[in-house]
């Protein structure tokens, strides 16, 4: 069931570089990161020694439903042993560590890691430690940098927000950019006769509610509404709805109820077999004994 834009319905996508989180504390962000990556298509987690170990509750509830990526995700004592079988990783960090190594952002590691998971490698987005990053020795075992322009005086990123650009970038390049969604399709344009109909209809109406004061200036204010609605390239569907809003202006509130009740009169009208005349008036019953009734008592005659 659809919901909060969230459609279980469709298929889960998944894949993409590994994401591997270096000793969170809090189970809470462990969570919140697993949500941000399947926002992002992507699902293999490994988490590193995290200081509240696992299973962690608290993780599981901040995934808001990405429960399968935790029930999916590997633990390792160490970031070494986490990188078995990675062939090339990057190392999130918002610090410059002196360190000759490529510094790419969000957007080009993610067409990097597109371009090395097509060719067969296996590639990694490292994250560090809520309140240190990831160490120096850490960030070493690494082959890129990633990091973000970000405000030089504050640059610490909350971990799932980190994973959550990474993963954007990521799924954003994988998709080639394509929105969830498009705008409905509009009704068909309105012609030329449709367009003209309804100037007459309010031209009319203002005319007839005196909008028009002056004669002199009342055809160039005509001409300055007609360009107002030629500028908005209208559709059947718009005149049909601008011609409404002109006509209950027209009635006004008692006029609408006046036509309300007309049509509810005829529609009964056509319910009932059409309209009845007057009924028959009921004749006055005969009295006496033809009526059924008990004959007067008779008097004795003198």
């Amino acid at each position: 069931m659809p919901g909060s834009g969230t459609d279980s319905t469709k298929p889960w996508a998944s894949g993409g570089p590994l994401v591997i989180l270096v000793e969170p504390q809090l189970g809470q962000n462990i969570g919140s990161a697993a949500r941000a990556m399947g926002n992002f298509g992507l699902s293999r987690l490994r988490i590193v020694n995290p200081r509240e170990g696992w299973p962690n509750e608290q993780a599981r509830i901040f995934s808001a439903g990405a429960d399968r990526i935790l029930a999916e995700a590997t633990l390792y004592p160490d970031l070494r042993s986490a990188l078995a079988g990675v062939n090339y990783a990057f190392a999130a960090t918002a610090r410059e560590r002196g360190m000759a190594k490529p510094v790419l952002g969000a957007d080009a590691v993610a067409q990097e890691t597109r371009s090395r998971l097509a060719g067969g490698e296996d590639v990694a987005l490292i994250f560090g430690r809520e309140r240190t990053g990831l160490y120096t020795e850490e960030v070493s075992l690494c082959d890129a940098i990633l990091t973000l322009p970000v405000n030089p005086a504050f640059a610490s990123l909350n971990l799932a927000m980190c994973v959550a650009v990474a993963g954007y970038e990521w799924f954003k390049a994988e998709s080639e950019g394509a929105l969830p969604f498009a705008p409905p399709d509009r009704s068909p344009l309105a012609d030329k006769g449709d367009l003209f109909a309804f100037f007459d209809h309010l031209e009319g109406a203002l005319e007839q509610s005196g909008f028009f004061r002056s004669p002199e200036k009342a055809p160039s204010t005509i001409r300055n509404l007609r360009n107002i609605f030629h500028r908005l390239g209208l559709t059947r569907q718009d005149l049909a709805t601008l011609h409404g809003a002109v006509t209950a202006l027209e009635e006004g509130r008692a006029g609408r109820e006046a036509r309300k009740l007309e049509n509810n009169a005829r529609a009964a009208a056509r319910k009932g077999g059409g309209p009845q005349g007057p009924a028959p008036s009921a004749q006055e019953e005969p009295s006496g004994p033809a009526a059924g009734g008990e004959r007067p008592p008779e008097r004795d005659a003198p």
